[in-house]
């Protein structure tokens, strides 16, 4: 096998190939158009989301036979014309699953109890106990949109708080398990007090968290994204933060951002929704880094080896 590397990634994953007997290339400057001139050479592909895979691509590349992505999904991948050609592809959910989960729950906790309002005013001397006063999780209804390795690894960790129920919705049926129920759209609707997405992204999932989706919710509620940014209609939470509709949101991730997930925004000035999401005290924000630890460093090339060793060794 030969395998070109485009994305850096824990030298542990070149390190086992080694061992195995591959021969590794590194390209991690080169355009997608100079990659596409030399693809042929190779075998295997490693990449995270350093550009897109598509039927353009696929067609130079004659001879590949495995396409290794250190990250959850695959949507920079045209999976469906890849697996026409006899691909096979190696995404690593299980590697960032646990990272994520213990994120969400992070970024929740802290928006329950004002942690970055506080700390905030505190280190401008402002000491205001009462209206830094939180809520708690116990008692609270926890809904999860898509319950694959995310949602599952999320609602584990849920299970120490005392939550009244964690309920999960998911277009594929019996996906439920000892840490959640799976209900329709319209319990979910019903009862849910904190939501929490871990879809990929598809046509289906963008933009689905939008004014319409929101506004059937029986409560008031808060909501947890560390999916994909273009799941949220930003313009539309921004209503939800400003009506009371939702109550707080911790976001990992960004309509805007670009399709690598490097970078943020083009071009002059910023969307004025997000703009306000910066200034809401009930707002918490991080850069695509949910899934992004030292140890899920490890976990997702580790993962990648052994779908590749297991699937061609």
């Amino acid at each position: 096998m030969k395998v070109l590397h485009v994305d850096r990634n824990h030298p542990l994953i070149i390190e086992q190939f080694n061992a195995l007997g591959f021969e590794n290339d590194e390209d991690y400057t080169n355009t997608k158009e100079e990659i596409e001139e030399k693809i042929e050479a190779y075998d295997g592909l490693i990449i995270r989301s350093r550009f897109t895979i598509d039927a353009s691509f696929l067609d130079k590349a004659k001879n590949l036979k495995f396409i290794g992505r250190l990250g959850a999904g695959l949507e920079n991948i045209d999976t469906r014309y890849a697996k026409s050609l006899g691909i096979f592809l190696a995404a690593a959910p299980e590697g960032n699953r646990n990272a994520v989960s213990e994120h969400a729950l992070g970024m929740l906790l802290s928006l329950f109890n004002n942690l970055n309002k506080a700390d905030a005013e505190v280190r401008n001397g402002k000491w205001d106990r009462e209206g830094n006063r939180g809520v708690e999780l116990e008692g609270k209804v926890v809904g999860i949109i898509g319950y694959g390795n995310m949602g599952k690894a999320f609602a584990k960790k849920l299970k120490g708080f005392d939550v009244d129920e964690v309920i999960c919705y998911d277009i594929e049926g019996g996906v439920e398990d000892e840490n959640a129920r799976q209900v329709g759209i319209m319990e979910l609707h019903q009862r849910t007090d904190v939501l929490s997405l871990h879809v990929p992204q598809t046509a289906s999932t963008i933009s689905m968290i939008n004014t319409e989706f929101l506004n059937k919710f029986h409560k008031n509620i808060w909501i947890i994204n560390t999916a994909r940014g273009k799941c949220i209609k930003t313009a539309d939470l921004v209503g939800a933060l400003k009506s009371g509709k939702v109550l707080g949101a911790g976001l990992d991730v960004l309509e805007y951002e670009k399709s690598s997930f490097e970078n943020m925004f083009t071009g002059d000035g910023l969307p004025e929704a997000f703009e306000y999401l910066t200034k809401a005290n009930n707002v918490l924000l991080s850069p695509h880094v949910a899934g992004w630890t030292v140890e899920s460093k490890i976990k997702l090339a580790q993962t990648v080896v052994d779908k590749v060793k297991s699937k061609f060794c």
